[in-house]
């Protein structure tokens, strides 16, 4: 698989991953655990990656999130979190700026609801998200994917609009089960580490 969609990528892709700390009754976020995973895989010897955790809080999210995007200019940003009803990696297509009312880890939510009071009301990643589902699963991954358009209303979409907003686009959200349920930290990270190659395929080949 890195043979078939990592061979043309070069040293100027500076992709960003992050993952998202506990909450709730995710004491050990998935997430954050196959991000680190994955950090420690890499994307090949020519490709920085840069990680961040991120707290499950609207207001860290809000200072951070553009602040990845200022200081790194990452060529794109690919958050990770966590979903407790999935049981394969969801490839998020698009945000939403409305309807934000549940609480965050210290008991917040945002006053207008909203990711960016004036934004759109949905955003799309300038990633299609199919063709990279069907790139991965022809390459052989043996983790189940899909494509959903609808990240839930949480910090998860919280976080992937605000992305957009900031990134123009060039930003992707994925869900990962909880661990265990059905797959390894290991398992994750070796899908996350392929659809990233094949997203990056993508942008390459459309620059």
């Amino acid at each position: 698989m890195k043979r078939l969609l990592c061979c043309r990528l070069t040293s100027s892709l500076v992709p960003c991953v992050s993952g998202f700390g506990p909450f709730r009754e995710h004491d050990v976020n998935a997430s954050w655990v196959a991000v680190q995973e994955l950090n420690k895989l890499g994307l090949g010897e020519d490709i920085q990656l840069l990680v961040y955790e991120i707290p499950v809080e609207y207001q860290k999210v809000k200072e951070l999130v553009p602040t990845i995007w200022k200081e790194h200019q990452p060529r794109i940003v690919v958050h990770v979190g966590v979903s407790g009803v999935a049981n394969a990696v969801t490839l998020e297509q698009c945000g939403k700026n409305h309807g934000y009312m549940g609480l965050d880890n210290v008991c917040s939510a945002p006053g207008s609801h909203c990711c960016v009071e004036g934004g759109p009301a949905c955003l799309d990643s300038t990633i299609d998200m199919e063709n990279v589902r069907q790139t991965v699963q022809a390459a052989g991954l043996h983790v189940e994917l899909s494509v959903s358009h609808d990240a839930g209303r949480y910090l998860c979409d919280y976080a992937y609009y605000t992305s957009l907003y900031f990134g123009k686009g060039m930003t992707a959200f994925i869900h990962v089960p909880p661990l265990g349920k059905p797959y390894t930290a290991l398992e994750l990270a070796q899908a996350l580490q392929a659809i990233i190659w094949a997203m990056l395929e993508q942008l390459n080949s459309s620059a």
